[in-house]
Order: C-alpha cells, then sequence, then structure tokens
C-alpha cells in the first residue's frame, strides 16, 4: 500500500523531547483501508506548550494515541527522549509500554475518567500506587498536595459526582500529574467546559509549563485558542500543515535558551 509522505511542519526543535519519523496509521474498515495519519514528522522541545489544531476527523486523538502509544502505528517511528535515554515506544512490549507510560506521561481527557467510586484523593493515589513511586503515606501526601495546586483541596474527601464538570477536569489534571511526569497529553480538555472554566484550565496548564517545566501537547478543534499555546500545528486529513507565525511570538523550541529546564516541585524520595 502506498501512502503520503510529507515534509516536516517545522524546523528540528533544539532539544527534542518528542520526536516523530514518517508516521502513517491506517485502520482497516469494511469500505476498505483508511489512513488516519499520512506521514507525519513532528518534534516537541522541553517546555513548550504546543497545540494542535484540526476539525473532528482530522485525526488529533489518533496522534495523541502514537505519542502515547495506546495504539500501534503502521508505519514510522515515535521517539520519546526522557530520563536520559531515547525510547523507541512502538518498540516496547505492551506491558513495558503501560508502566513506563505511567512514570513519563500523564494523559487528560475530554471526558475527565475520573473512577466513580473513589473519592478525589483516591483517583489521584492510584496511578502513584500501580507505578510504586510512593509510600501509601507519601501517595496521599502528594495527591492533597496537587488537589491545593488545582484549587480544590477541600473537597478532597468527596465523590467526583459531587463536583462540577471544571472541577472534575481539575482533578483529571492533578492525577495527570501524579507521578510528576514531564509531559502531559491532553485530549480535548476543555471541550465539554464553559469558557469562563476554560480559561481557568488553560491558566492552569500555563503555570505548569512556566513553574515546572512540563510539556504539554493539546489538541483541540477550537481555532480560536490557537494563540493560547507558545507554539500551534494545524493538523488536517490526517497531515500536519504549516501556520503563519503570530507576529512577534517565538516557539519555545526554537531557540536552547527559551527552553524552560524541569523544576522539580516535589521530588521523590
Amino acid at each position: 500500500m502506498s501512502s503520503v509522505r510529507q515534509s516536516p511542519v517545522e524546523s528540528k526543535v533544539a532539544s527534542s523531547l518528542i520526536e516523530l519519523r514518517d508516521v502513517v496509521k491506517t485502520y482497516a474498515t469494511a469500505a476498505g483501508d483508511f489512513t488516519a495519519l499520512k506521514g507525519v514528522n513532528m518534534n516537541i522541545g522541553a517546555g513548550e506548550f504546543v497545540g494542535i489544531v484540526g476539525k473532528s476527523g482530522a485525526g488529533k486523538s489518533t496522534l495523541l494515541n502514537m505519542i502515547t502509544g495506546v495504539d500501534h502505528l503502521s508505519e514510522g517511528e515515535v521517539i520519546i527522549h526522557s530520563n536520559g535515554s531515547p525510547v523507541s515506544v512502538h518498540k516496547k512490549k505492551e506491558d513495558e509500554i503501560a508502566l513506563w507510560r505511567g512514570h513519563t506521561m500523564g494523559v487528560v481527557f475530554q471526558s475527565f475518567q475520573l473512577l466513580p467510586m473513589l473519592t478525589l484523593v483516591e483517583n489521584i493515589t492510584l496511578p502513584m500506587d500501580l507505578c510504586g513511586n510512593f509510600s501509601p503515606k507519601q501517595s496521599r501526601q502528594r495527591a492533597l498536595e496537587l488537589l491545593r495546586l488545582v484549587e480544590i483541596e477541600e473537597h478532597a474527601e468527596k465523590l467526583p459526582a459531587l463536583i462540577s464538570g471544571g472541577q472534575q477536569q481539575r482533578v483529571a489534571i492533578a492525577r495527570a500529574l501524579a507521578n510528576d511526569p514531564p509531559i502531559i497529553i491532553a485530549d480535548e480538555p476543555t471541550g465539554s467546559l464553559d469558557s469562563v472554566t476554560a480559561d481557568h484550565i488553560f491558566e492552569l496548564f500555563a503555570r505548569l509549563v512556566a513553574d515546572q517545566g512540563k510539556t504539554i501537547v493539546m489538541v483541540t478543534h477550537d481555532e480560536s485558542l490557537s494563540t493560547r499555546f507558545t507554539r500551534a500545528l494545524q493538523i488536517a486529513d490526517g497531515e500536519l500543515i504549516s501556520r503563519p507565525e503570530r507576529s512577534g511570538a517565538q516557539s519555545k523550541g526554537d531557540n536552547d535558551a527559551d527552553l524552560n529546564p524541569k523544576k522539580s516541585w516535589w521530588r521523590r524520595k
């Protein structure tokens, strides 16, 4: 099967943390093969807040699934340069990917994906318990600190159904930070929120980048959000297409001096 190839849509980012090389994803359907991603090349530097903007069906969520390794790619390679050594995500075994992802990436979903039978603090301690980074006492203490960071510590013992959608998204972000990953992946995290609450979520993401040196990759269908990112890319029909640079704006990845070193808000013991 032939596949459409494209040139990189941006110059190679200095100190790349996330690197996609000619990534193709093809699904077999009753109507025949459908290529959701067509030779995507992308580099994201440490400390960037990158937005990937596109309409429904453009390939946004598929692209995130390739980065996180939750779905298999058809061709190409995804490399994450973290913890001092590059990792080719799709060359790992399934169980290895799950454990690696738990330490390296936090994922925020549009629908929150909180476990309804667990309290907010328990939802946040769960990924820490699964990865074994902290003792039970440390896990609870860290979970409360994260709830304080997202400004809903007073609801720690409530169930998710008893708080608002915006508050649930804050908990989802706190859970994504549980194991102190360098990368946050956000799939339409403001899509089901009102504009005021969405602004608060954006402000929180911006603080995570500026204060903790996190790298955030977020997809959205909302073109008006493009100016809120340090760099915005557009995806259409499974291909990344160039966007004009914003006047006076500079991508963090374009200059080594602009890359934020990771600031350790919480040091593991």
